[in-house]
């Protein structure tokens, strides 16, 4: 079969006009379908294989985040994280109602988990608690066509060559017979399993915990933890060390100090005033760690000194909430009581606005971090310097006021 350059493919996509655009999209996207396949075949996908997935394969132009010349971006379903405020995303009710199971489930598998935790040093609860907030404990199943969603995102999405090699490496799994094309279900995003892999974590984190000789991610809860804990490992999950610690900021808090690169020993925070939720005691080898200090609401809500293993998790997903979520969520199987201080009824600014908000910073020189619509650390505090240099109310959190204060400087 003839193999048409990548360059090729795209000047026909993005020439489809008229009567002919869908059958010209059809062709473009098969011809850059085979254009895959010498990359397909290093890895040792077999003519067959590729063929079978192949077949009858079209783009799902129903995916959020897909660049189409002529259409608008559509904005990215379940995607929580970046839309909800802190009291929003962290509801008590979901929160208790996931612990309860959790708590079942912590006893149901309490050997596989035992022996994760010797071999990986990740906790039962972390693992239960991520296993929880991806797939509810595996009850809700993915619905989309991995190799269909891959294919899409490869092709039409903002991050290409990402999934292209996501693409190929699931070539590569309905080869090495780890699950059948049938089977391969995934999120709209490619991820796949109880616990959430791409393609390329599988090939680098997955464990056959269970000894059956598969490593099964999709039905072995043994095989999809022991997996997660690998790769918590390998992003630097630390034994033996919290994810976090609540407390109580002293008044005179400088919210702009919160960002990941400012790390002191817990011990100095706590000589500086941060005492802990509910009086718990910190071990004194626990003192000497490392850790941020995080106010995902800014001043209006918990505040938290954040160690390694918090950027482990937010490895895994990142996102600030998310962390929190499953960090709470693990402490929760465990301990019934809430955050000590509650969340402030704040309001989310829309993405487009926080965009704003990020050019504005930089080209003002605050921010020195991607523009990506998202009120992470970094531009919380720089959000709060922004405010400190102009006499404003230092809260590092964004409103509409601000961004208003902000636009109005700029004219």
């Amino acid at each position: 079969m003839r193999i048409v350059p990548y360059f090729l493919c795209a000047a026909l996509l993005n020439g489809l006009v008229g009567v002919h655009g869908a059958f010209a999209a059809d062709a473009a996207f098969q011809a850059w379908l085979q254009s895959l396949w010498p990359r397909a075949h290093e890895l040792g996908v077999s003519r067959a294989t590729f063929e079978a997935a192949m077949r009858g394969l079209e783009p799902d132009l129903s995916l959020p985040e897909l660049v189409i010349p002529g259409r608008p971006e559509l904005a990215a379903p379940g995607q929580p994280e970046f839309v909800l405020t802190p009291a929003d995303y962290l509801k008590e009710t979901t929160i208790e109602g996931l612990a309860a199971q959790g708590r079942k489930l912590l006893d149901h598998y309490h050997a596989p988990l035992t022996a994760i935790e010797r071999q990986f040093g990740v906790p039962p609860t972390v693992l239960l608690a991520i296993f929880g907030r991806e797939t509810d404990y595996g009850r809700s199943r993915d619905t989309h066509n991995a190799i269909r969603v891959l294919a899409t995102q490869a092709y039409l999405g903002k991050r290409k060559e990402k999934f292209r090699e996501e693409f190929l490496l699931a070539l590569k799994m309905l080869e090495d017979g780890i699950v059948k094309l049938a089977d391969m279900k995934s999120s709209w995003a490619g991820a796949m399993g109880l616990t959430q892999f791409l393609p390329s974590d599988f090939y680098k984190y997955a464990v056959d915990f269970d000894g059956d000789g598969r490593r099964d991610i999709w039905n072995s809860v043994p095989d999809a933890l022991a997996s997660t804990a690998k790769q918590l490992l390998n992003k630097g999950w630390q034994r033996d060390l919290r994810w976090a610690y609540e407390v109580h900021a002293p008044g005179n808090v400088d919210c702009t100090v919160g960002i990941p690169e400012n790390t002191r020993q817990l011990g100095e925070w706590l000589k500086d005033g941060f005492v802990p939720a509910y009086g718990r005691a910190i071990a004194p080898a626990a003192r000497v760690a490392p850790a941020s200090l995080l106010q995902p609401a800014g001043l209006y809500g918990p505040a938290f000194l954040a160690t390694r293993n918090y950027f482990a998790i937010k490895e895994y997903n990142f996102s600030d909430l998310y962390v929190l979520f499953v960090g709470h969520l693990s402490d929760r199987i465990v301990d019934p009581r809430p955050f000590e201080t509650p969340w402030g009824r704040v309001a989310q600014l829309p993405s487009r606005d926080l965009d704003r908000m990020q050019e504005i910073l930089t080209a003002r020189g605050y921010y020195h971090d991607k523009i990506d619509g998202k009120a992470g650390m970094k531009t919380r505090a720089a959000l709060g310097d922004y405010q400190k240099r102009n006499g404003l109310k230092v809260d590092c959190w964004p409103t509409a006021a601000l961004l208003a204060h902000m636009q109005a400087k700029q004219d």
